[in-house]
């Protein structure tokens, strides 16, 4: 079943959001960074705000992320590598850290 753009515009805003308390900063900090207001900020983090893609990236570089398009049937794929791994052994040869840190 296809997912809603509503749906998607939660998920984005769910992302943004754990990530900027993670990194400790504010929605004024994360609008300042990404050029624009803090108003417009926190109606894409709530989700109830599309954004243009431009202003995605440039949030998603805020809070040290990268927007990717990545192919639908590359999906399950990028899932499985980002979804936490129990046995280390087990981890894909070219993860940087096994703790899952990025060095960033």
């Amino acid at each position: 079943m296809a997912r809603s753009e509503s749906d998607a515009l939660l998920d984005i805003g769910q992302l943004l959001k754990a990530t900027r308390k993670v990194k400790r900063l504010t929605q004024e900090q994360v609008a300042d960074m990404a050029g624009i207001s803090r108003p417009r900020y926190r109606e894409i983090e709530a989700g109830s705000s599309a954004a243009r893609t431009t202003t995605l990236i440039n949030i998603a570089r805020a809070l040290g992320l990268e927007l990717m398009l990545i192919p639908q049937a590359m999906v399950p794929a990028v899932d499985a590598l980002l979804r936490p791994h129990d046995d280390l052994d087990d981890l894909p040869a070219f993860v940087a850290h096994p703790d899952g840190d990025l060095g960033a």
